[in-house]
């Protein structure tokens, strides 16, 4: 299997599990639905902090970079930043995504940790 096939972000869902940048509520984390097409990646995030987020970028192989943008519930002005993330198999088959990344106008570097959605959980819940 091409290895940049089997990592296709397309239609795939994420959930936060650390940041160095907050701290992520277990109960209601931060989620992302990834986009993608010839190598050009977009998509969506809401959780605990936040209230509505938007990234557009590109992944070249196992490597994505991105430009984001989103509001936070706690605040009434954007916050946007650039990342970069590696792609990484979990034992079970899902993905991982590890980000670098940097809020604009702070040179602090942060790094979050995001696991893809279990498929089988979503697909038992849907047909119960």
């Amino acid at each position: 299997m091409n290895e940049t096939k089997h990592h296709n972000l397309d239609g795939r869902r994420f959930v936060m599990v650390s940041s160095t940048a907050s701290r992520v509520d277990p109960d209601s984390p931060t989620q992302f639905v990834y986009q993608e097409a010839d190598g050009v990646i977009w998509g969506s995030y809401d959780g605990d902090t936040v209230a509505h987020g938007r990234f557009v970028g590109t992944r070249r192989d196992d490597q994505i970079e991105l430009n984001y943008v989103h509001l936070t519930k706690g605040g009434p002005s954007p916050v946007a930043g650039r990342s970069t993330s590696r792609i990484e198999a979990l034992p079970d088959g899902r993905l991982k995504l590890v980000e670098e990344f940097q809020f604009e106008g702070d040179d602090t570097p942060q790094v979050s940790v995001c696991e893809e959605f279990p498929v089988q959980e979503e697909t038992r819940r849907a047909d119960s």
